[in-house]
Order: C-alpha cells, then structure tokens, then sequence
C-alpha cells in the first residue's frame, strides 16, 4: 500500500495530471449549480406529493423547467468547452506562459471540431461530458504547441510602453494562427477521410464492440466495466453507451412491466438485466455507486473537523442521494486520480455479479417498473421491485459491500493528499 501511495503520489503531481484537476475544480461551481438544476426539473414523487405534478399545474405543464434547463445549457451541456478552456489555462500557467491566451484557443479549436447541425448550430451533444476525452487532449495538445511557438521566433514583439494585454495579443497573433491553421486542416482531412467529425470516430470505435450485448451476467459485466473506465479518463460513458444499451434494455424492462401489470409475479417475469436493474442495483448514488464513497469518507474522517475529502463528500451527498454525482466525481476529484481508479471500476463490477445473483436465483425479485434515474437508493430498490421489501434488502447489502471496499482506498487518498501537503 505504502509503494501505491508513492507512485499515486508521483503520478498525482504529474504537471499535465495537476492541470486537468484543476482545470475541473476550477468549474466546480456550475457543476453543482447544473446538478441542483437536474434534480429539481426530475424531482421523484413520493406518494400523492408529485413536486412536478404540482408545479405543472401552476405554470402550465414544463413551463417552469425552462428554468432548469436553461442552467443546464449554461453549465453541463458545454461541459467539454469549458474543460477545453479550463485545463488550457491551467496547465499554460504551470509553464508560466499566456493562460488567458492558451485557454481562449483551445475553447477556439475545440468549437471548431465539434459538429455542426443542419442550420449551422453547434451540437450540444458534443459540447457536453460526450466531449470531454476530446477536449481534455486537445487542450494538452493546443497549450504544448502554444507554449513551444510562443519561445520561438514566431512572435511579434511590441516596443516598451506598450501596454501589457496589448503586447500578449500581439505575442499571440502568429502561434494562434498557425495553431488554428493546423485545426482547420486536421478538421478537413477528418471530413474528407472519415467523413465525420473526431468526436464521432471516437464514439464510433468505443461503440461497435459493444453491439451484441444482452440480458447475460456477461454483458452486463462488460458495460458496467467500461462505463466506469470510460468515466475515470473523463470520458461520460452514462451517454456513449446509452446508445447500446438503452436499445437492448428499455424493451426488456418494458416486457417485465407489461407482464407484471397483466399479473405475472415479478419473480417469474423472464428478465434480470434491465436499465432499471443497473440504475437501481449497480449505480446507487450515480456512476461507481458514489453514494458509498460519501459514506466511506465519512466514516475515515469522522474525527476530523476539517478536511478535503470530508468538505467535497458534505458538499455532494445531497445531490448524491437523487444519484446526481457530478460533485465527487469532479470535486474529489475521480477522474484520473490513480487512487480511486480501482474501486470506482470494480465496485460496480462486484455489485453486478451481486445484484445477478441475488435476483437470477429468486431471491430478489427482477425489476418490473421504470424510474426517474433521480429515484433515491432504498426507494428505488422498492419500486422497481414491484413493491417488494427485498429490493430494498439488495440494495442495503450492496451498499454496505461497496462502503467496505472503498474504505481503504479512501485511507489511502487521505495519506497520498496529507504527504502532498506535508512536502
């Protein structure tokens, strides 16, 4: 453990690494704006107290959203743009070099990559988490390149007197134009060539080895393995794999309901892996079943006033508990942080195999009922169920396995961060 902590710690320190998580602390303040925004519009009822229903009913059905979804343009919907400028910017000024210019650069050269629509709108689709991996690697790229030309001689060089952001412009002309230059080209070559745009050639690469899934234990230990990779590279694998999964499970939960509602017991319905199955069972708390890394912070740092780890798990656990775990996940941060890398894929994984189990052998009953992906742990385990107490059971037990094995890498990032602190 002790030799994990140092090459996490060499790894953590890592210039373009530091960067990156900068560059997502940096938003942290729109993402928990976004996530508050995503839970109000998607509300679960409880009962005959329908928060939606209620407010439908006062403004007219979804005006009221409009709210909601209008943060949620301006915050995860350009996600991507965001990171783009961001880790520019940070990693510009590790070298000490123009952020502001790094960071105004790759935002331009990520929007000229992007796809656009058939009225010349940019693709929200893009601009999103599906972006991120892209703009991560563009901003590293587009800064390095920056910050080589702007020590060579292709600068223009202003006389003293001149004021300081004007003479930056200027030192930044020649390196932003040939960096675009080389965008635009990389950008034509991908059009003539490929005939889509990188970020779909990425999507289109992780997406073909998937098609065949189905309902087997297999299947499902294979998308809850890459959605979690995909995640810890920054990747939002949720939205890339939905396109495989959505398409395989949706009808499979929809035959489990339909069968259910003409009175089949939600045993003998034919089914076990379904969406609702890996949202309610494999996902508690959002992507990594985070809701147990909250808890597991907690539960280190219970006799500690004040600490990182325990200021970022108080900060996320409200949304945390409609499964909204964007916070943790930027905050903590676990995206490409080597510590967490192993929980955050194989406690899923472990739970899957957990959850199949429990539920091919008849113990839980298979899920039968389609949720708001916002329904809280415990809730969920109930209705999907079909109203059964044994969800909820599942539930508990898979949360109390994810928590035990994430105590010891949470003790272990508790150790890394206070030997980084202490150096």
């Amino acid at each position: 453990m002790q030799k994990f902590i140092e090459i996490a710690g060499r790894i953590g320190a890592q210039r373009h690494l530091v960067a990156i998580r900068d560059g997502f602390v940096a938003i942290m303040p729109l993402i928990i704006v976004g996530s508050l925004a995503v839970l109000v519009n998607n509300f679960p009822p409880f009962g005959k107290f329908d928060f939606v229903q209620i407010l439908n009913g006062i403004f007219g059905d979804g005006n009221w959203q409009e709210v909601g979804g209008s943060i949620w343009n301006g915050t995860f919907a350009v996600l991507g743009l965001l990171i783009a400028f961001s880790v520019a910017y940070n990693l510009a000024k590790s070298y000490e070099t123009d952020g502001l210019g790094a960071g105004l650069l790759s935002a331009a050269a990520y929007i000229m990559l992007v796809p656009v629509t058939e009225d010349w709108g940019l693709n929200f689709a893009w601009l999103g988490a599906q972006g991120l991996f892209v703009a991560i690697i563009l901003a590293i790229l587009v800064t390095e390149l920056f910050r080589v030309l702007i020590k060579s001689k292709f600068t223009i060089k202003m006389p003293e007197g001149v004021p300081d952001g004007v003479a930056k412009s200027f030192k930044a002309l020649i390196p932003s134009i040939l960096i675009l230059i080389v965008i635009g080209l990389f950008q034509a070559i991908m059009n003539v060539f490929a005939g889509m745009s990188v970020f779909e050639v990425i999507f289109n690469v992780i997406q073909q080895p998937l098609q065949g899934l189905g309902n087997t234990l297999p299947a499902a230990i294979v998308i809850a393995f890459l959605n979690h990779l995909l995640w810890f590279f920054g990747l939002h694998g949720t939205n890339i794999l939905g396109s495989v999964i959505e398409p395989i499970y949706l009808p499979l939960i929809e035959k489990n309901a339909d069968l259910f509602a003409n009175g089949m017991s939600a045993f003998d319905v034919p089914y076990v892996v379904t969406k609702p199955f890996l949202d309610s069972f494999v996902f508690m708390g959002g992507s990594g079943t985070t809701i147990a890394l909250l808890i597991a912070i907690l539960i280190v740092l219970r006799k500690q006033q004040k600490h990182p780890y325990k200021e970022v798990a108080k900060l996320s656990a409200p949304a945390g508990l409609f499964n909204i775990n964007e916070p943790v996940i930027f905050g903590l941060p676990i995206v490409l942080n080597p510590v967490m890398l192993i929980p955050f894929i194989f406690v899923p994984v472990t739970l899957t195999i957990i959850s199949y189990i429990a539920i091919s052998t008849g113990l839980v009953p298979k899920t039968v009922a389609i949720l708001p992906w916002t329904t809280p742990p415990i809730l969920s385990g109930y209705l999907v169920t079909g109203g059964s107490w044994r969800g909820i059971a599942l539930q508990l037990i898979n949360l109390t396995v994810a928590v035990v094995m994430y105590i010891p890498f949470v003790m272990a990032g508790v150790r890394a961060l206070k030997q980084r602190m202490e150096g």
